[in-house]
């Protein structure tokens, strides 16, 4: 496509593979038409930890993995004009901005802009109280739970005039997970705020693109019945948009996994309820009568998209402090392996009642009865087959109380003196639970702010 865009995703998710991003920017450069790629981190529960990470120190709270993320590709996009748009900043965006400042440096980039888009974090903004909850979460109980974050889903007009303000890199917290690759579309093409099939076809292209491998062959890859090439290196991917808003998603040159129909059809019914009326800030996507066509090796066109207005009220999710969990893990191997293993885990039930811990806790035989049993081990007192000869015991306690929660998961420990023969490996680790809830807002009732500072400005 002679008008067309060039948006690549270079992450799905915090902890994503930071070699990803480098095959892409490289397609991108080698191509030389307008660009930009996106990195999408930020999970329901990414934000609050972020929160609780920056309590400790005032320059944290934000990607742990930016800099290695970015490190390999800043330079080439900064000098080729690729955009680079992140919910990079997590609890922190100035933080974030503050540590690309700092990797600019160490490159010698000098006079590279950064966009920096605050407002998400509502918790000064709106009460809680006053928002209409969410329907599906109104059965989630936080009223013992104390507020840690409260983040609005952004639209991606504040990215856009980030962009307008002529940012190199555009950092932001919590957005809709599409609106990251829109912005930037809209920016080139200067759409405007209310071309409902327009800023759909951008969005889905978003959609398409947000769960980085996932659209290429991730997760969609199971062996001996949907086979994928050179999963070691599966490609993360990079949609031509046009102006009109047609749509072709490929994969960075070079890499493996596969873009088909099926990868796509994978990906566009991910996560969006009702396929005629996926609710994103922007705008409300209509996929009904979307068609596919492969025109390509690793090039899938999605046509028929349409739009209708965006939503009165953006989405927002609380998270809220809630108990601890401790995990207790230790192995039994061995001939009569089950046996032992479910006698162990006997042995700590019986512990937890007999120390009077106040917790709620389960039991798992992992390899024999986790994934699908219930929480009172009723599947492994069934027929399990022959002895498996390897066990991975784990208990997981939940409670109010720290010490209690502790104290629990420490009881794998004194297995390895106190349990059956042939036990060993033991790991125990306690962390904070935190319960999510969302709500719906006004948008009218949220500010943003896009700011566009000098890389030297912010050191």
């Amino acid at each position: 496509m002679a008008d067309s865009f060039l948006i690549g995703n270079g992450s799905g998710f915090s902890g994503d593979r930071i070699d990803a991003p480098i095959p892409v920017v490289r397609t991108l450069v080698a191509d030389g038409r307008p660009s930009a790629i996106f990195f999408e981190v930020l999970g329901e529960r990414t934000v609050a930890l972020a929160q609780l990470e920056r309590s400790t120190s005032n320059d944290s709270g934000y990607e742990p993995m930016l800099e290695p993320l970015l490190s390999p590709i800043l330079k080439d996009c900064f000098e080729n004009g690729i955009k680079i748009i992140g919910n990079f900043g997590g609890a922190n965006p100035m933080g974030a901005a503050r540590c690309i400042s700092r990797l600019a440096k160490s490159l010698n980039l000098k006079g590279m802009r950064i966009g920096v888009v605050l407002g998400d974090d509502i918790r000064e903004q709106v009460s809680l109280d006053e928002l209409e909850v969410y329907e599906a979460d109104e059965d989630i109980d936080v009223h013992d739970g104390t507020l840690v974050s409260a983040n609005a889903y952004l639209d991606a007009q504040p990215l856009v005039e980030a962009l307008a303000k002529g940012a190199d890199v555009v950092i932001c917290g919590r957005t809709g997970d599409p609106s990251l690759a829109l912005a930037p579309l809209i920016h080139h093409f200067g759409w405007s705020a209310d071309d409902w099939d327009l800023l759909a076809a951008g969005a889905t292209a978003g959609h398409l693109l947000e769960c980085g491998s996932q659209v290429c062959g991730g997760v969609f890859f199971e062996p001996g019945y949907k086979e994928i090439p050179n999963p070691e290196n599966i490609g993360f991917p990079i949609a031509e948009v046009s102006a009109a808003g047609s749509i072709v998603v490929g994969k960075a040159a070079g890499t493996g996994g596969v873009v088909d129909e099926r990868t796509i059809k994978e990906q566009l019914l991910y996560e969006i309820h009702d396929p005629s009326n996926y609710i994103t800030p922007d705008v409300t996507v209509d996929l009904s009568d979307v068609t596919l066509s492969r025109i390509g090796e690793d090039r899938v066109q999605i046509l028929g998209v349409t739009g209708s207005s965006r939503p009165k009220k953006l989405k927002v999710t609380a998270c809220f402090g809630g108990s601890y969990l401790g995990e207790g893990e230790v192995s039994v191997a061995g001939p009569n392996a089950l046996a032992r293993a479910q006698a162990t885990r006997q042995v700590l039930r019986d512990r937890l009642k007999f120390r009077g811990l106040d917790v709620t806790a389960r039991f798992d035989l992992i390899g024999v009865s986790s994934v699908h049993d219930s929480a009172d081990g009723a599947l492994s007192q069934q027929d399990l087959g022959p002895d498996p000869g390897d066990i991975r015991i784990r208990l997981a306690a939940a409670g109010a109380d720290k010490n209690d929660v502790e104290q629990s998961a420490r009881e794998v420990l004194a297995l390895l003196c106190c349990g059956t023969a042939g036990t060993g490996g033991a790991r125990w680790r306690v962390t904070r639970r935190v319960v999510t809830r969302s709500y719906l807002a006004d948008r009218t009732a949220i500010t943003t702010q896009s700011l566009c500072i000098t890389s030297e400005d912010l050191l």
